[in-house]
């Protein structure tokens, strides 16, 4: 049978993440580094529910910080920054050298500059009018 191209935009979260574990597994196998993990934590109100959550991955000494949101009521009560402290805390102790975010100018660039974070990258135009910000933060090694 041949195979074939076509459109499936709405590929089921259970396919998506067995493909992407294939990914990820030829990575591991590349490289013979086999320390992935996830790495999130959420801070949830009286009733559990989640208002804010930083989340992403630590692998071969990176980590990616791939989703920061906080509930629009509870912004400003310094909830961002309390997950982002906690996700490099546990970054480094699981022996990341390097953190990187992708952020827009209209998101949060100042909270990750203020944290220590450097910018890399600005991509113009991403989307149309505005940047996408890829920052940088290098955690120092022990000695």
């Amino acid at each position: 049978m041949a195979a074939r191209l076509q459109p499936e935009h709405d590929l089921s979260p259970t396919e998506l993440n067995a493909l992407e574990e294939r990914l990820h597994a030829e990575n591991r196998r590349v490289t013979n580094r086999d320390d992935d993990r996830q790495l999130a934590f959420v801070i949830r109100n009286e009733a559990g529910d989640a208002i804010g959550v930083a989340a992403g991955y630590s692998w071969a000494g990176t980590s990616e910080l791939t989703l920061m949101w906080i509930d629009e009521a509870h912004r400003g009560l310094g909830y961002a920054r309390q997950l982002l402290d906690a996700f490099v805390a546990e970054a480094a102790s699981r022996g990341v050298r390097k953190i990187w975010v992708s952020t827009h100018d209209f998101q949060a660039p100042s909270l990750y500059e203020k944290a220590g974070f450097e910018r890399m990258a600005e991509l113009a135009d991403w989307p149309e009018g505005h940047s996408n910000v890829i920052l940088c933060k290098t955690i120092a090694g022990t000695a």
